[in-house]
């Protein structure tokens, strides 16, 4: 990755009118019909942006939408990127990069996790306080790192703690029930055997994926301020292990869907 391959990006952008945003946005599986959202509305189809990895998950949209929300100016990830896919940490974490050069000062995360403490509950919606990264690497090992931020990023916090605070408030006022927790973050595609889960859990976390945790480490080495949300869409008690069933998941993750949307639009509004 080059400054000049970044540039190429955004210059592709900023001739199809993306002016500017505010705030950033990757919405998760199963979570992009806050897109459908956006006032005046601007596409760039990921094939089309040069650089750009190409989205290979089939409930993944693939493009970069860019309009208003809350009144205020966003671009959106619908669909994201993932090691499991055959990428590297560089391309899964390539748009975020883009979108900080575009102008973004906040970033909004969200995914489909599976709920490893039990008081959790599927359908519900946890606010990350704090990850493991379990997925074998860094976005930030390579050899030219210095060039867009310090190597040796402090990830002391990586979740905002003034976004945090106020999707809590928000969360309370409009009724939704917001679990705080640990994300663990693995390779997948695969799900993890009990074992596994009963390990995870050992290791304190709350909630388990397979995204999210490049895009936030890369953040901070941005000085980007960020916030991520999971949606919770299985319950993952290895004592009562059932086989996954894909399709109820994304049916969850859909049906959970309205809350995370007002989560995010309410504190757009505020930010």
């Amino acid at each position: 990755m080059t400054s000049k391959q970044l540039n190429e990006s955004v210059d592709y952008l900023i001739e199809k009118g993306f002016h500017k945003p505010e705030i950033g946005i990757v919405l998760g599986t199963g979570l992009g019909k806050l897109a459908g959202e956006i006032e005046n509305p601007i596409e760039a189809f990921y094939n089309h942006i040069p650089y750009f990895p190409l989205a290979t998950v089939e409930f993944h949209a693939g493009k970069l939408i860019f309009g208003e929300l809350e009144g205020k100016k966003v671009v959106v990830m619908q669909g994201r990127f993932h090691l499991y896919e055959g990428y590297d940490l560089i391309d899964v974490t390539y748009p975020i990069r883009v979108m900080e050069r575009l102008g973004i000062k906040k970033l909004l995360i969200s995914n489909a996790a599976g709920a490893i403490n039990l008081n959790f509950k599927k359908g519900e919606i946890m606010l990350i306080e704090d990850h493991i990264n379990f997925q074998g690497g860094s976005p930030l090992a390579f050899k030219n790192v210095g060039e867009f931020g310090s190597r040796f990023t402090d990830m002391s916090n990586p979740y905002d703690s003034e976004m945090r605070t106020k999707l809590i408030s928000i969360a309370k006022q409009e009724n939704i029930s917001l679990q705080q927790g640990v994300y663990v973050s693995v390779l997948g595609p695969q799900l993890e055997t009990r074992a596994e889960y009963r390990m995870l859990k050992m290791l304190g976390a709350d909630a388990v994926g397979m995204s999210t945790v490049p895009e936030v480490i890369v953040a901070n080495h941005l000085n980007l301020p960020v916030v991520a949300i999971s949606v919770l869409t299985d319950e993952c008690d290895p004592e009562n292990l059932q086989p996954v069933n894909i399709e109820e998941i994304i049916e969850i993750a859909t049906t959970t869907e309205p809350k995370m949307i007002k989560l995010f639009r309410e504190l757009i509004k505020g930010v």
